[in-house]
């Protein structure tokens, strides 16, 4: 078992700038590949980014490519998201998640969630 704990959501501004962070404890963190989605009131889940269990790869969401970074720390158990220039369509609540086998795009994929914090982006 892998537990996920996300903090760092709240209001921002347009054009501000919001890190996530994502604490993992449980079975070894630096074996799994971690994502993160987010989902929006009436939507579908959506891919954000993810990053490889090494963290030498990384993804993102065309959505978000250019303004969001992903990374890890192995050594603290975390996976973060940095947000630069948030847009009001970047509103929802967002989850990290973890892959046993890889990283993927595709949330069915992975193996353990978190329950999300809320991203609440003002215009």
């Amino acid at each position: 078992q892998v537990q996920l704990v996300e903090s760092g959501g709240g209001l921002v501004q347009a054009g501000g700038s919001l890190r996530l962070s994502c604490a993992a404890s449980g079975r070894t963190f630096s074996n799994y590949g971690m994502g993160w989605f987010r989902q929006a009131p009436g939507k579908g889940r959506e891919f954000v980014a993810r990053i490889s269990w090494s963290g030498r790869s990384t993804a993102y969401a065309d959505s978000v490519k250019g303004r969001f970074i992903i990374s890890r720390d192995n050594a603290k158990n975390t996976v973060t998201l940095q947000m630069n220039n948030v847009k009001p369509e970047d509103t929802a609540l967002y989850y990290c998640a973890a892959d046993r086998t890889s990283s993927s795009e595709v949330p069915d994929d992975y193996d353990y969630w978190g329950r999300g914090t809320q991203v609440t982006v003002s215009s």
